[in-house]
């Protein structure tokens, strides 16, 4: 299922306090979709390790109680005891047997030992597949019957969308979409440390806008995505270090055209993350106008990027025009 779909259909069944497992590889986003979610929301999310723990440790320790003469369980003080949210059981397939089996009743009977989970909590785990060379174990059948089970997969354009709305940094976003296979370079049979995923990709923007000396980008973005990615990023960099002056574009002043795909994609890329950042009717119109002047594809591309990130053009008589030179592919 693409990012998006996963979102939409993780909103659903949390909000239906449906038990849910998020399946998916290593890096591409499935915890934070869940804590996005909450965010979202307004509403607290509890990330529990289970691998982290012993199977006494989600129970809780008993203790006597003197009036009654008897056990009596008390449970851990990270399990939440009013309000609304998420305890997101992350990596749940990463921990022992013993300590799933520990899970069984809170996730079905949302109780365990003396504590129950609170009314306006859903249950939602998370992990890697079994083929993805983790450290996981076969979830018990009558475990893995008691979720609703949804798979995420790697989607660029949603990636895309997603790196706009953050900001992530323009040559990353030109880059993924310049060569969407870049993403994600996971392959489970081979035993690489480095590998492009979408959390790498970001660690790249953290990378390329911090202290590090230029010289040394290539060792540390190669530990990041892999060698053999990190070498063909920085060649698409030095295209976007010869592009036309996206400010002086945005004045309206005159400037080059390329035929070139890789510079046409940084280019525009380029363009929307400058208006992202600081817009006005008059970059915009500028834009728009710039925009007739490129291949189809990408100045369909400017606009589908802008108005999924929410800004409004349609009171501009520059993308009248625009529609207008446009209406045969709209």
């Amino acid at each position: 299922m693409r990012t998006k779909d996963t979102i939409e259909t993780m909103r659903s069944l949390i909000d239906s306090k449906i038990p849910t497992f998020l399946w998916g590889a290593p890096g591409i986003g499935k915890s934070s979709i869940i804590k996005q979610i909450a965010h979202e929301n307004g509403i607290e999310c509890i990330d529990l390790r289970l691998s982290l723990m012993d199977p006494t440790d989600l129970k809780g320790i008993p203790f006597y109680e003197r009036d009654t003469h008897s056990a009596l369980w008390a449970p851990p003080s990270f399990l939440p005891r009013d309000g609304r949210g998420i305890l997101f059981l992350d990596e749940l397939n990463s921990a022992a047997p013993a300590v799933q089996a520990s899970a069984y009743q809170l996730i079905l009977d949302r109780k365990v030992g003396e504590y129950t989970l609170p009314e306006g909590w859903a249950i939602v785990a998370a992990g890697n597949r079994e083929g993805d060379r983790g450290v996981v174990y076969r979830l018990p059948s009558p475990l893995a019957n008691r979720f609703v089970h949804i798979e995420m997969e790697v989607n660029a354009a949603d990636w895309r969308d997603w790196a706009l709305s953050r900001g992530i940094d323009e040559r990353v976003v030109a880059y993924i979409g310049f060569k969407n296979s870049a993403l994600f370079g996971f392959d489970p049979l081979k035993n690489e440390r480095s590998f492009a995923t979408p959390r790498s990709w970001e660690a790249v923007h953290t990378i390329v806008n911090s202290s590090l000396s230029k010289t040394l980008w290539l060792e540390a973005i190669g530990g990041a995505v892999g060698e053999d990615a990190a070498v063909d990023f920085l060649g698409f960099c030095q295209v976007m270090d010869k592009l036309p002056d996206v400010d002086a574009i945005l004045k309206g002043e005159d400037a080059e055209v390329s035929e070139d795909l890789s510079t046409l994609y940084a280019l525009s890329s380029a363009l929307v993350s400058r208006v992202l950042v600081s817009s006005s009717d008059e970059a915009l119109s500028n834009l728009l106008r710039y925009s007739l002047k490129l291949k189809n594809e990408f100045a369909v591309m400017i606009i589908q990027d802008l108005q999924r990130q929410g800004v409004a053009m349609e009171h501009l008589d520059a993308f009248g025009e625009w529609v207008e030179a446009y209406a045969y592919l709209l």
